[in-house]
């Protein structure tokens, strides 16, 4: 199943996870972002929109726009590029993104992935390691979630995020350092992705049509600060190797470690 009038060109990697089009519509961001139960739309915009600026989020909350008689929504999901299924959670009280998919892209050079959350079905014989298409249907929306207060139909939407996964051993890392707290997603925590601006990507993509590329956006990124690193071994140096600037002294000498151009989410 393909996404109808998705508002990106052929042959660009991302496409709208939603059939919702508001978001490059004038005046259209009221009926794109899903509010919080005491926010406006912009509490649904990816950073720190809530608790005044005090609570980061680390995604996009797209509304709904159909339901049934029940007034349960039933817009479909859509995979965002061409990729494949590295994780399915199919049962809400494990986490507070309630049921949700991680698809893996390779987009640019760059692995990203990309999720899914607050679902209320996923498409039936969706298993990890299926390779999917951009547009492919891979679950209904919901309110699905483990947090103690509910998501209202009224408020009812897609979770997504474009996210970088920081580590692969995120499971032994916790053990060690938060010991006897569960773990139920292993290294498909949500603590171990580091959320990429998503409007940025799809505007970024609209403005530049073919021309546009996922390294090249993230390299003119503005920067926050740098951090060096003592180690040489991390993950995401092969996930993000286009962003690696070659230092000739380091591959004669041999490299000590790395200096991370991080923006202000902490995104190199």
């Amino acid at each position: 199943m393909m996404g109808v009038g998705m508002a990106v060109a052929v042959g660009q990697p991302f496409h709208l996870p939603t059939r919702n089009q508001a978001l490059f519509e004038t005046g259209g961001a009221a009926r794109y972002f899903a509010p919080t139960a005491v926010g406006d739309w912009t509490s649904g915009l990816y950073g720190c929109v809530r608790s005044n600026g005090g609570q980061f989020h680390e995604g996009i909350d797209i509304l709904h726009q159909h339901t049934n008689r029940q007034g349960e929504p039933t817009d479909p999901v859509f995979a965002t590029a061409d990729g494949r299924v590295a994780y399915v959670s199919s049962n809400p009280s494990l986490s507070n993104y309630g049921i949700y998919i991680i698809v893996e892209h390779q987009v640019d050079g760059l692995e990203i992935h990309s999720i899914y959350a607050h679902l209320s079905a996923v498409e039936p014989g969706l298993r990890v390691g299926a390779r999917v298409r951009a547009g492919q249907a891979l679950g209904t929306m919901g309110r699905t979630a483990n947090t103690r207060s509910t998501i209202s139909k009224e408020r009812a939407h897609l979770h997504f995020e474009l996210a970088i996964r920081l580590s692969d051993r995120f499971t032994a890392w916790q053990k060690e350092r938060y010991k006897g707290q569960r773990n139920d997603h292993g290294e498909f925590n949500g603590r171990n992705f580091l959320g990429l601006d998503p409007i940025d990507v799809f505007r970024e993509q609209a403005a530049r049509q073919s021309h546009f590329n996922l390294a090249t956006m993230m390299r003119g990124q503005a920067e926050l600060c740098r951090v060096l690193v003592r180690k040489t071994n991390l993950a995401i140096l092969q996930r993000l190797a286009p962003l690696v600037e070659r230092n000739p002294r380091a591959e004669r000498e041999g490299t000590a470690g790395y200096e991370l151009a991080l923006n202000y989410a902490g995104v190199p």
